[in-house]
């Protein structure tokens, strides 16, 4: 084999490659939090999500980054298996557009993309017009490497060694061993089945042998999310291995049909086709897709039934209250960037859980004087303080990684949220101080002073329970509510400030009792301040955002 061939192909198939990952991650920035949206809110059946997953693969090009994605929803509890199971299946047919696009040979006018996209990230300083000059430019490096691999295979055509190999390749279950192999390397079966179409466009391999090796293909695309779902929990795993039994399922089905009658079916193939042998493979492997899918469709629930066994047991549960583990976020958990800011907020949110219910112990433990919820206030509150750093530095580390434009907006908000949650659960703390040094001292507060502060407890609770759904659900419902509750807890904290001034000038209470309930009282307001920051902190970040544009465009 001439060596310029050799390396003609290397440096076509790295472009090709290049270019797929810079289009795949281009389009995941530029809209991924828009394409994760839709994917929550339209996958509650089946279908739907089947329907979903066709149109999400074929946005983004990549089956792979959807299954994966759907791996990490599943892992954070955010899908269920049987709503993954049509993801997953609709997937598998999205995955087709991108050998479609190439049987299209676009190579002629991919210099014009490559121009487009190189003049937009380079001259242009609006953010989102750059990750769309990114997909841009990553389809025009997609199809140079295309026209570079086939230039070099028209070369391997006069190589009669190498012509004698490819024809060598009659074993159907070879073949299939063939494209499983290569596509676990390359981890895209959208780059193999490209690679099948060059080939039997340049004559190099016969379309029967194409069909044996594009069912390897199928199961090899299984290897991303497989490995993804490894450090996940057990539904993380069975999400990956829905889609290892549907495409092995599939894979079998059709290599017995294949095995029986591969001829007629490669002829209605190419007949359709127009007898040009890229848009055979391509719809080939379209119609294969599709076949599997109404096939198997109808068994999906058994087929996750079927991980149940192939995964057996439970993960040990990790309740919002157990201390020092983090449930959502972590080196445990799947890792994706589409979709690590959900996740992030889920662990803030039983966060601020935890910080919301210990208020609730230490004012408890206030009145009743309960020495075990005293100490709870405290060991919790080091719970607190490790799910404080511990997002924090995962927030720190997310932060360089290629996040949708949506989700780095919202990083800075974030920090804050944390670390409001955390002042919450430092005042919960200094409740607990109170309840300790008023039963060392063995101070008294009065029916009245007992009551004012189960009220204004109350009105607290109510604001911290708004803003947390607010901030977690983007749910505005209660955004009048909670301004109007800060205000009421202003005015409260100032009136009970003055009740406690009349009872000590009445001497109705001891200085000592009248410290600890200002004190307390204070720390309440306090705590209504940081729920509002909370509430408010995603929408100021947006409003912040806003606020650069036009000062950018002054």
């Amino acid at each position: 084999m001439n060596a310029s061939v050799l390396l003609s192909m290397a440096g076509g198939l790295g472009l090709f490659l290049f270019g797929m990952k810079l289009m795949s991650e281009g389009i995941e920035k530029a809209a991924g939090a828009k394409l994760r949206g839709i994917l929550e809110f339209f996958t509650t059946n089946r279908f739907t999500g089947m329907l979903v997953g066709i149109v999400f693969t074929a946005v983004i090009q990549s089956s792979s980054a959807c299954t994966v994605m759907v791996v990490s929803f599943v892992n954070s509890g955010l899908m269920n298996l049987y709503q993954a199971a049509g993801v997953i299946l609709g997937a598998n047919i999205g995955t087709t557009v991108t050998s479609q696009l190439v049987s299209f040979n676009l190579s002629e006018i991919a210099p014009v993309f490559l121009l487009g996209g190189v003049i937009a990230v380079m001259f242009v300083k609006n953010n989102r017009i750059k990750k769309i000059g990114e997909i841009v430019l990553g389809f025009g490096v997609l199809f140079m490497g295309l026209s570079g691999m086939s230039g070099a295979m028209a070369g391997l055509k006069e190589d009669p060694t190498i012509v004698h190999l490819f024809a060598s390749l009659t074993s159907p279950f070879l073949a299939v061993l063939l494209g499983t192999v290569v596509t676990t390397v390359i981890q895209s079966s959208s780059v193999t089945v490209s690679i099948i179409l060059l080939m039997a466009n340049q004559g190099l391999l016969g379309l029967p042998i194409c069909m044996y090796i594009m069912l390897g293909c199928n199961i090899g695309a299984c290897a991303s999310a497989t490995l993804a779902s490894l450090a996940g929990k057990k539904d993380a795993k069975r999400a990956a291995m829905i889609h290892l039994l549907f495409n092995v399922v599939g894979t079998i089905i059709f290599y017995v049909i294949f095995l029986v009658a591969v001829e007629p079916i490669v002829d209605i193939f190419n007949s359709i086709s127009g007898g040009n042998p890229g848009r055979c493979v391509a719809n080939a492997h379209t119609i294969i897709k599709i076949l599997q899918v109404v096939l198997l469709f109808p068994f999906s629930g058994l087929l996750v039934k079927m991980t149940y066994f192939l995964v057996p047991g439970d993960d040990k549960k990790v309740g919002y209250r157990d201390s020092f583990q983090l449930k959502y976020i972590g080196d445990k958990v799947v890792f994706n960037p589409a979709t690590a800011v959900v996740e992030v907020i889920k662990e803030i949110e039983r966060m601020a859980d935890l910080a919301s219910e210990n208020l609730n112990r230490a004012m408890n433990a206030l009145i009743t004087l309960d020495d075990e919820d005293i100490e709870e206030v405290y060991a919790v509150e080091k719970n607190i303080n490790f799910l404080n750093h511990a997002i924090t530095n995962y927030l720190v580390k997310i932060n360089q990684t290629t996040l949708p434009i949506e989700d780095l907006k919202s990083i800075g908000a974030l920090f804050h949220v944390v670390n409001d949650i955390e002042r919450i659960g430092d005042h919960a703390e200094n409740v607990a101080d109170s309840a300790r040094q008023r039963k060392e001292k063995g101070t008294s507060f009065s029916r009245d002073a007992q009551n004012e502060l189960g009220e204004m407890l109350e009105m607290v609770n109510k604001i911290v329970r708004y803003s947390i759904d607010m901030f977690a659900r983007s749910n505005e419902e209660h955004m009048d509510e909670i301004i109007e509750l800060e205000d009421a807890i202003d005015e409260k904290e100032r009136e009970l400030q003055q009740l406690h001034v009349e009872r000590l000038t009445k001497n109705e209470c001891t200085p000592e009792a009248g410290m600890l309930f200002s004190d307390v009282v204070s720390g309440l307001e306090r705590v209504s301040d940081h729920a509002t920051n909370i509430a408010f902190a995603i929408l100021r970040s947006d409003s912040d955002d806003a606020e650069e544009k036009k000062t950018a465009t002054a």
